[in-house]
């Protein structure tokens, strides 16, 4: 409990660090919660000159100033109120934009490793509920423990003033409410982090019905993703009622032994031992100090379980930002390659597997050739084309780019020599436009709508409604399977990128589209080096050399013709995939 203790701190202080950034305003807010814990003890105090000088006394001076004191009074604790609320509101939208931001920057520079195994609900969860509760507990909560525990202190202190025998009660009551809070504490960030884990559930379970709906639609599986929904959700609320239950046991407990503390002051101070000591002004001005400790007491332990779900919440924020991002170690910087490839005894495994996926690849490309990769899946092609632009660093061996270590090279400037045209097309909810620009700072118009039309794309864009300035939908769904591919490859041709990495993308178009297409990668392969995963015979007999891999090694390379006369693995291949 100690370690989990020191854990909690050490999120907090963290959680604390982006609040405290803005020290000017977060000062400017605590001098506003000093002003409205004081005017707590002060209120009570009044209470002591008010009943002896105006009911006991009848001093006409008291009677006359005590109304505009405590008008004062709350001027001042509003004034003094609004400010400190005002500011850590500012403060905490101010933590929430900036967790956000943090946490988008982090994602777009991790690995591809770390995605092969974290799910994209949980990422979006940590970007929407999990900030939501970080910056309640550095900010909203944070506002109530200064606040109330300030206002704790001046009434204690006020009531050790006018009588320490009775306030020492306090003493005996206070550890044991500690005790409870420590208990309660966690209990608190155990069902936290459940809920979170829950929430993520529910955002991926979400995500993949919206994703993949046609395929939920065909298949008849509605029925399946309810059921999957439902039990994700049902546990998201379990969790969420044994916080709600443990939060609503220990707040009335909390009070009930204040309450007990304050009984017993009560009776002791009316025993006529005690009340020789007091006057009716003391009396009332205790009592009031004593019946003004109870609120804040309860927000106190309140506001526990908010803490507890930031403290859970920020472990698993922390833990994201704390992944280490793509290591790049190289300095070298290249303006243009003249595109010439080199593996050399080059192995590769994906992390937790045994098996490796490339195994002492040697291989070398010449500037300008064409190369086809073939192989059953799982040979290890996609794999080999994905090391180049360094998706996976941890390899054995080298790889080479005209000559130079990919690892020299920085990563900015690697990708820079590389273009990319898959099967799965990726396009953004934005422009024609945009979507052809993609990654350039100032497109210019001209060589867009010129990438367009060497792509065969201009045809169909300049019928649009908008043109270049309609929108594509998310992921390109208001256009068709070969526009999606034809505005992939004429943002391919926009880059102009020496080499070009083409995992075949007709294999699932209409004769016509694949025509237009097919001519587009005419054009975008001129003058440059291509690697292409190849699932059609028409890409691999124009190709300068064949590359097949199987059981991730390379078993067989030369061209077309004479690969099908050695009788060997492509001649199979060839049989099996290409020759219908």
């Amino acid at each position: 409990m100690t370690n989990q203790t020191e854990s909690g701190l050490k999120v907090y202080r963290r959680l604390l660090s982006y609040s405290v950034s803005y020290w000017h305003l977060f000062a400017v807010a605590i001098t506003g919660m000093v002003v409205v814990a004081a005017t707590e003890p002060a209120f009570a105090a009044l209470f002591q000159p008010l009943v002896d000088g105006s009911f006991v006394e009848k001093d006409p001076d008291v009677i006359k100033t005590m109304p505009l004191m405590i008008l004062g009074i709350f001027i001042l604790r509003g004034v003094a109120s609004f400010i400190s609320t005002y500011y850590m509101h500012w403060i905490g939208r101010q933590v929430i934009k900036q967790l956000r931001s943090r946490i988008f920057d982090h994602m777009l520079y991790l690995p591809s490793s770390y995605y092969d195994h974290s799910s994209s609900g949980r990422m979006l969860s940590r970007m929407s509920f999990d900030v939501e509760q970080v910056a309640n507990a550095a900010t909203t909560s944070l506002t109530v423990l200064i606040r109330d525990s300030l206002t704790i202190l001046g009434l204690l202190a006020w009531m050790f003033y006018l009588s320490s025998v009775l306030s020492l009660i306090f003493l005996v009551v206070g550890p044991i409410i500690a005790i409870l809070i420590a208990y309660v504490s966690k209990r608190f960030r155990r069902l936290s982090s459940r809920i979170q884990y829950s929430i993520g559930g529910v955002t991926q379970i979400a995500q993949e019905a919206i994703d993949g709906y046609k395929v939920v639609k065909i298949f008849g599986g509605q029925k399946h993703e309810k059921n999957q929904f439902e039990k994700i959700n049902e546990y998201n609320r379990k969790q969420y009622m044994k916080l709600v239950k443990t939060n609503a046991i220990s707040s009335p407990v909390v009070q009930f032994i204040g309450a007990s503390g304050l009984s017993i002051i009560i009776y002791l101070s009316t025993l006529e031992s005690m009340l020789s000591t007091f006057t009716p002004g003391t009396f009332i001005s205790y009592v009031m100090a004593m019946v003004m400790l109870m609120p804040p007491i309860k927000r106190l332990t309140s506001i526990n379980s908010a803490i507890q779900q930031g403290i859970a919440a920020g472990e698993s924020i922390f833990g994201f930002l704390d992944e280490k991002q793509e290591q790049d170690t190289g300095t070298k910087e290249i303006d243009i390659a003249r595109g010439e490839i080199e593996y050399r005894d080059v192995s590769f495994s994906y992390a937790n597997s045994n098996r490796k996926a490339l195994n002492k690849i040697n291989l070398k490309i010449d500037p300008g050739q064409t190369v086809a990769f073939v192989g059953q899946s799982g040979s290890g092609k996609t794999t080999l084309v994905n090391l180049l632009p360094r998706f996976y660093s941890d390899y054995e061996g080298v790889i080479a780019l005209d000559g130079y270590n990919a690892h020299e090279i920085t990563l900015a400037s690697l990708r820079k020599q590389i273009s990319l045209v898959s099967q799965e097309v990726t396009l953004f909810n934005d422009t024609v436009a945009n979507n052809i620009a993609y990654g350039l700072d100032e497109p210019d118009m001209e060589a867009i709508i010129s990438a367009a039309r060497v792509a065969h794309a201009l045809e169909f864009i300049e019928k649009m409604p908008e043109g270049m300035d309609t929108m594509v939908g998310e992921d390109g769904l208001l256009l068709s399977g070969g526009q999606r591919q034809r505005i992939a490859i004429a943002r391919a041709i926009l880059k102009n990128a020496p080499v070009l990495i083409l995992d075949e993308a007709t294999s699932a178009l209409d004769t016509e589209s694949e025509r237009f297409i097919q001519s587009a990668l005419d054009e975008l392969m001129k003058n440059r080096t291509t690697l292409v995963i190849a699932h059609r015979l028409s890409t691999i007999e124009k190709a300068d050399m064949i590359v097949v891999m199987h059981d991730g090694e390379i078993v067989e390379t030369g061209c077309h013709d004479e690969l099908l006369s050695r009788q060997g693995y492509y001649t199979n291949l060839y049989n099996m995939q290409f020759k219908d």
